[in-house]
């Protein structure tokens, strides 16, 4: 076996893009910039084949996500069906939509795991956020019925130079509601955050407090017993090397957007590389022999100083959406790490973060308006 081209095992996550409709605007979202030109969306039979060809191939676990799911009125069948492939089944929701009878649906249907995301730790800032006056209160509505329900409290918050500075509160909150898992993630810069990320990159500074304050709460609750699992995710903008994406390219995680495009991670659509769709291929064929799903595997691709670098299997290389967003070369080496030629532009957006004061109000919001202006300008 060339040592270059290690074994191509089956993927062991499926992550199910049901649909780019939401009703928030969140100016952090992942999705695409050019949602709003993406119309199509698989049907409940392509949706269902698809999950049969995964598993075939050996996945085990299946996200349910979007835009936001609860959009889509066939989602208990989706659910239903993977649970009767043996598939673990996990929903990824902002809440908004979802109801006490669904979550009684939901379960019936032997869905295993809801996560549930909040912008902020109060009402006025969530709103500003999220576009949505009444979605905090829907959203701690729905999270205590979760609860109740008996599935575990997973919530997730993105953090961000506009609510990091209130974790406290954030993480209180979360006490109050009896949170058993809890995702603190900075945002990471893809979609609409990359498009915002002067406006939302917090400071060396912002961060450093955070990582004490959620240091203490840890300290508390493991007196208290309360909040079983606190994660603080920092941003790989202050890393010196580049955190190990998706556990390698093509190695574990297979993603499947609206309109049925198979991608090695959700933010890979942005890249200059032609993916194959689940409706002209199978899954066998687009994990295992496209060009795609290929391109970055192993190490071969990889340039210098990566090649010769001792950390080559722990981090792949590092990031090819971030690669190709601050340099426009997806096979370069990965900004982030102090050892890339590129370095150069991490520093400099951390310089920008001490210096900018755009307020929230200066967003560009993840909205079809602002979608398709985007695509008509080509921003």
């Amino acid at each position: 076996m060339n040592q270059l081209k290690p074994q191509v095992n089956p993927p062991l996550w499926l992550l199910a893009e049901l649909t780019y409709r939401c009703p928030l605007q969140c100016p952090y979202c992942s999705n695409p910039l050019d949602f709003a030109q993406q119309e199509k969306e698989l049907t409940t039979e392509q949706w269902i084949e698809v999950f049969k060809q995964a598993r075939q191939m050996g996945a085990v676990q299946l996200g349910f996500s979007g835009g936001e799911p609860l959009v889509r009125k066939d989602l208990p069948e989706l659910i239903r069906a993977a649970r009767d492939l043996g598939f673990y089944t996990n929903l990824i929701t902002s809440g908004i939509g979802l109801t006490e009878k669904k979550i009684d649906a939901f379960a019936e249907a032997g869905l295993d795991h809801i996560q549930i995301s909040f912008q902020a730790s109060d009402e006025t800032l969530n709103a500003a956020l999220a576009g949505s006056q009444k979605a905090f209160q829907t959203k701690l509505a729905m999270a205590k019925a979760v609860k109740a329900h008996g599935y575990p409290m997973v919530l997730n918050f993105v953090l961000h130079r506009h609510n990091i500075d209130r974790i406290d509160r954030i993480i209180e909150l979360c006490i109050e509601l009896e949170a058993d898992d809890v995702e603190l993630a900075t945002c990471q810069f893809y979609g609409w955050a990359q498009l915002n990320r002067e406006g939302l990159l917090p400071t060396r500074e912002q961060i450093a407090r955070a990582e004490d304050v959620v240091h203490q709460y840890r300290q508390k609750m493991s007196a208290s017993g309360n909040l079983a699992n606190l994660l603080f995710v920092t941003p790989d903008y202050y890393e010196e090397r580049p955190k190990g994406c998706m556990g390698g390219w093509g190695a574990i995680f297979l993603s499947v957007t609206p309109e049925g495009t198979a991608l090695p991670c959700h933010s890979a659509r942005q890249l200059p590389v032609q993916f194959p769709s689940v409706l002209e291929n199978t899954l066998q064929e687009i994990w295992f022999e496209s060009f795609g799903f290929n391109k970055y595997r192993g190490f071969d691709w990889m340039p210098e100083p990566c090649r010769s670098c001792s950390e080559k299997e722990k981090d792949f290389g590092g990031c090819r959406c971030q690669a190709f967003m601050l340099t426009g070369n997806a096979d370069n080496t990965d900004p982030v790490c102090s050892k890339s030629p590129h370095h150069g532009k991490i520093l400099q957006a951390r310089e920008q973060a001490n210096c900018t004061n755009i307020q929230i109000n200066q967003l560009q919001f993840r909205n079809r308006a602002n979608s398709q202006l985007i695509f008509k300008t080509g921003v």
